[in-house]
């Protein structure tokens, strides 16, 4: 089976006058036919932390929370793994104003939008069930069941295949936390010009795409 692990970086907040608005949203994709020697990144990591350095993260890697010592280390591991990474992004100030109340529809029509680009690359197989696992961003438990079923509805409708779409949180699916390793690094890219740690992994990225230049 192949595997498709999903994150984004940013937030879909459209109040610019904030200073943590940001001005891009990026969903990032990372797919894996084995997902075992990406779960060993993390295990690696945590293998190599102090006691107290465990009892700090209680059990989940966040990029932007980690010393610069601990991302290089994950984005080094990452490059020797059979991994593929592809991401779109949303230039928010370009989002039509009546989307901006409408943050679950908007989040559900970009990851949409980024399958499609993945079926037409032909980046998957497409005679087996791929199993889509997505970062748990809602609490809300009809959102969750809202985007799996408008996924899959989508991918049965448009491309006639399988696709098998679980929300989890990165504590429990391990490989969530290294795909928001490098949709964190994209991200500084897009929204902050840093491509100290985009570069330790661009070999492994076949496309960045906008939505809404």
């Amino acid at each position: 089976m192949s595997f498709i692990f999903l994150d984004e970086s940013g937030d879909l907040g459209f109040d610019f006058s904030k200073k943590k608005t940001s001005s891009v949203f990026v969903v990032t994709f990372l797919f894996v036919k084995n997902k075992d020697p990406i779960e060993k990144i993390v295990k690696k990591i945590y293998k190599n932390f102090s006691r107290l350095e465990r009892a700090f993260h209680r059990g989940c890697l966040h990029c932007h929370k980690e010393t610069p010592k601990t991302r290089k280390q994950v984005f080094n591991l990452m490059t020797e793994k059979d991994i593929t990474i592809m991401s779109i992004y949303l230039n928010k100030k370009k989002v039509f104003t009546n989307l901006h109340d409408e943050k679950h529809v908007l989040y559900n029509y970009v990851t949409n939008i980024l399958i499609d680009r993945v079926y037409a690359k032909k980046l998957i197989p497409i005679d087996r069930t791929i199993k889509l696992i997505a970062s748990r961003r809602e609490t809300n438990k009809f959102l969750n069941q809202n985007f799996k079923e408008y996924l899959e509805n989508k991918v049965v409708e448009k491309h006639k295949l399988s696709i098998d779409i679980q929300i989890k949180a990165p504590y429990e699916e391990k490989c969530l936390q290294v795909v928001d390793f490098a949709s964190w690094a994209i991200y500084r890219k897009l929204q902050h010009n840093d491509e100290d740690y985009y570069n330790l992994i661009k070999q492994k990225i076949v496309e960045i795409s906008p939505l809404f230049p």
